[in-house]
């Protein structure tokens, strides 16, 4: 059996890669708002980058492309604040992005917060694809405006989310933050 050349075999994860980011891009273009953030890890590296764009039907979408994380299971959440410093633990993020002052958890009949989503996994190689929707917060202005006065961030944790118990699901430490910019 013939094995390719190694230029060959990364001349087509290449274009598997460049397809993909084009297609993030098309669909952010279609967008009616569209934002991103720098994730850094509590060491102050960066680790990926969150594409978040809204649709016109008012679902926003989240898609961080080959972002570095320990294999597991993270909860992820919307902050109050948009302010990633690493020396606190991300505490200058605030608490949970909840302008409606609902309880916390996808699965709390009395929630959830807007800043809640769904975990994310992260595959054995430690190097994962994540992408979520949402319908709790907007790109848009309105009440549940990323974009409000003191901005809001993206956190991921180092446990599962167990999407009930307040005030953040037992989700641990916060271990990789980004803010939450607008694109023009």
């Amino acid at each position: 059996m013939k094995v390719p050349d190694r230029s060959l075999l990364f001349n087509i994860a290449a274009i598997v890669a460049l397809c993909g980011a084009c297609s993030s891009a098309q669909r952010m273009q279609n967008s009616v708002s569209a934002a991103n953030a720098l994730m850094y890890n509590a060491s102050g590296m960066p680790i990926g980058t969150a594409q978040i764009w809204q649709d016109k039907d008012g679902l926003v979408h989240v898609e961080i492309a080959n972002v570095a994380l320990a294999a597991g299971t993270h909860g992820i959440h919307f902050h109050d604040v948009g302010r990633c410093e690493s020396s606190g633990a991300f505490a200058t993020a605030g608490g949970h992005y909840n302008p409606m002052g609902m309880e916390h958890g996808l699965e709390n009949p009395k929630g959830p917060h807007a800043g809640d989503n769904p975990n994310i996994v992260i595959p054995a190689g430690g190097i994962g694809n994540v992408a979520f929707t949402t319908d709790r917060v907007s790109l848009t202005p309105g009440p549940h405006s990323l974009f409000d006065a003191d901005g809001t961030s993206l956190v991921i944790h180092a446990s599962a989310d167990d999407q009930l118990t307040n005030p953040t699901g037992n989700s641990g430490a916060r271990i990789a933050c980004g803010v939450v910019r607008a694109l023009p």
